[in-house]
């Protein structure tokens, strides 16, 4: 297992290069001059001729590439234009938060989730299994931004249990204020996670071993417990962890909207102010999480399945 996990590691290496370079030219090949989009339309060109020499613009592509490169390599990502700080500074700032919403929505989701999943499985083909359908159906086509009004109208202004946005300090005071914006983003990621499962338990059901498990003498839940249940998590892993990935990224307007001072606000006043280097740092490291991401995952996932092997 450790010399797969060092292989799959190595295997990472060229797919991180190719987020270092898709990300520097995706800004590169944008029309208009680098310096003239960050600085506007109001910069004097001495402003912007300082702004070439500090970027490198006057240097050929390959040598601006590297230039980036060795930020991303040593960890700096740039400065910030607008913050006049490295943005690695910022990110770890900023990145609590970010990872707060991702842990929280998932706890969420598998609350929402497993419970009814459980109840459609017992009950397959019955009204309340097609209720519990179409319940979850309808919370996978609710845009985030939508729903994130909704709530605030609702159970913010409305009924006063929750802030609108915001942060505060300490642990309780923020697992208050960040349970709505990770309710946004849990209530979709249960949907799927659903599905899945419904799915993997009635598939599971079905199998040669839970009636050899049943003729055994074992009880309904014992069956289910220890049989149905512990096999059919082991395909949500996989669910789990691209719904993770996308939560990662997914959380820039969630973010913005709960007024949430982590990576996705960051990223959206990047743009609005036009800061190329937050931009591109952080678009470097996004990709580099959901790459993590993808790798705990398949590592997860052997490791709760014997018969899968990590090539």
């Amino acid at each position: 297992m450790i010399l797969a996990i060092l292989k799959r590691l190595l295997m990472l290496i060229p797919v991180l290069i190719g987020i270092t370079l898709a990300s520097f030219l995706l800004l590169q090949i944008m029309p208009g001059d680098p310096a003239s989009r960050a600085m506007g339309t109001r910069a004097s060109p001495e402003e912007l001729q300082a702004m070439r020499e500090l970027w490198g613009l006057g240097k050929p592509l390959w040598v601006q590439y590297l230039y980036f490169l060795h930020d991303c390599l040593t960890g700096s990502f740039g400065i910030s234009i607008f913050h006049k700080q490295p943005i690695i500074t910022l990110v770890a700032q900023r990145l609590p938060y970010t990872l707060a919403i991702v842990g929280y929505s998932t706890v969420i989701a598998l609350l929402i989730a497993l419970p009814f999943a459980i109840m459609a499985a017992a009950n397959r083909g019955r009204l309340i299994d097609n209720v519990i359908r179409q319940i979850f159906v309808v919370l996978i086509a609710m845009p985030p931004f939508w729903l994130c009004y909704v709530l605030i109208i609702w159970l913010a202004l409305g009924m006063g249990w929750f802030s609108t946005g915001g942060v505060g300090d300490g642990f309780l005071v923020n697992l208050h204020r960040l349970f709505l914006p990770s309710l946004v983003v849990g209530l979709s990621t249960a949907a799927l996670i659903q599905q899945s499962l419904r799915a993997a338990l009635i598939d599971t059901m079905k199998a040669d071993y839970v009636d050899t498990a049943r003729s055994k003498g074992l009880r309904g839940y014992e069956v289910f417990l220890h049989h149905v249940l512990p096999n059919s998590l082991i395909s949500t892993i996989s669910i789990i962890g691209v719904r993770v990935s996308w939560i990662v990224g997914g959380t820039v307007v969630v973010e913005k909207i709960f007024s949430v001072p982590g990576l996705g606000s960051l990223l959206i006043d990047a743009i609005v102010s036009r800061d190329l280097p937050v931009i591109r740092g952080l678009t470097v490291f996004f990709a580099i999480l959901v790459v993590l991401v993808n790798l705990i995952t398949d590592i997860c996932y052997a490791l709760a399945d014997p018969r899968v092997r990590l090539d």
